[in-house]
């Protein structure tokens, strides 16, 4: 395992190591020790989620809000996702700073987002499935996004916005600067 700083604090991408042979592969997609080892955070994850999406759907940008913060580990099983963060930590030199990550089943890397961040993903291939540890269970009434599209954040996702399918619920969500956070 080796981790990659991003240029957001406590924000990782995770070269698994992985061990091929005739018979396929295998790699640890979670060690508790190594990660603590190499970054210094404690991660106790609570739940692990998953899903599936076709091509130009974008899931995001969500976070829960304090006191049920999320910290979340996400791999990319099948297909390839361009996996974002967004620092949401107002004292943070990186605030409203994004970090953008190719997940694939090719790659077989994984990205650590510490709680305070906002995330979402953008499927690139015809069928994408992810699946991530959280840290803390998902709670309705702290549930929060922000638009994929915030000027203020500007991110790149690639692809042409015509081809962007959202839910009705992300189509909805608020810019950064209309909302209050507590991070």
């Amino acid at each position: 395992m080796k981790l990659i700083q991003t240029k957001l604090k406590d924000c990782f991408i995770i070269e698994n190591s992985v061990f091929e042979d005739p018979r396929g592969y295998f790699f640890e997609g979670f060690n508790k020790k190594k990660l603590e080892d190499l970054s210094g955070i404690s991660f106790e994850p609570k739940q692990l989620n998953q899903s599936k999406s076709g091509y130009g759907v974008l899931r995001g940008l969500h976070f829960q809000l304090p006191p049920k913060s999320q910290a979340k580990l996400i791999s990319c099983i099948e297909g390839e996702v361009l996996d974002v963060a967004v620092d949401l930590r107002k004292g943070s030199d990186s605030y409203k700073q994004y970090e953008a990550v190719s997940l694939s089943e090719e790659n077989k890397k994984s990205f650590f987002i510490p709680k305070g961040m906002a995330h979402g993903f953008l499927s690139l291939s015809k069928t994408a499935k992810l699946i991530y540890l959280v840290d803390e269970f998902y709670s309705p009434a702290h549930d929060y996004g922000i638009i994929y599209s915030d000027a203020d954040i500007n991110i790149d996702w690639g692809i042409d916005s015509r081809k962007i399918i959202l839910s009705e619920k992300d189509s909805q969500l608020a810019t950064l600067k209309d909302i209050k956070l507590d991070f």
